[in-house]
């Protein structure tokens, strides 16, 4: 029932995820969410955001960001970390996760996803058949519109955790 929102990987960080190996494996391109996935909600970006997009381009990967904010927002935070980006992105919709594929030159085969949302960034992706990473919120402050669907989560992650516990007995 909830499987459709399940991810492929759950993480505590962005910035724990091992970029190398997945590279290794074959993965060409990463596509981000922005806000508390990359950095707090509506922050620019910072010396940590930036040394990974550095990190990523140095590995040899293509990235996007792709964000349901506004472009200003995005904008912004794409200031110091030049990367390409779609704003006012209407996830779930597939439509620009296959779109950020296309600018960079990627397909389902070889993207992934890293985002901190599962109805919009992670459904999002599975929709799209890209592998997904759902990441912990960095910070807890955040639009009262995802602090509601926050509490949704927490259900399907209950699930998501005893599924993953049962496979692995």
């Amino acid at each position: 029932m909830f499987d459709k929102f399940f991810p492929d990987e759950y993480v505590a960080s962005t910035y724990v995820i091992p970029f190398e190996k997945l590279y290794e494996e074959g993965y060409r391109g990463v596509i981000f969410d922005i806000d508390n996935t990359l950095v707090p909600h509506g922050a620019p970006a910072d010396d940590r955001a930036k040394k990974l997009f550095s990190r990523l381009s140095d590995i040899g990967f293509s990235s996007c960001l792709i964000s349901n904010n506004q472009e200003a927002r995005v904008k912004m935070f794409n200031k110091d970390i030049g990367t390409h980006y779609i704003s006012n992105a209407c996830k779930p919709s597939a439509k620009n996760y296959i779109r950020a594929m296309q600018i960079m030159g990627t397909d389902r085969t070889n993207t992934l996803f890293v985002g901190d949302q599962l109805f919009t960034d992670v459904w999002g992706a599975k929709r799209a058949g890209i592998h997904n990473i759902l990441v912990r919120p960095i910070h807890p402050k955040e639009e009262i519109q995802i602090v509601l669907k926050r509490y949704l989560e927490k259900i399907v992650l209950y699930f998501y955790k005893k599924r993953l516990k049962n496979n692995r007995n």
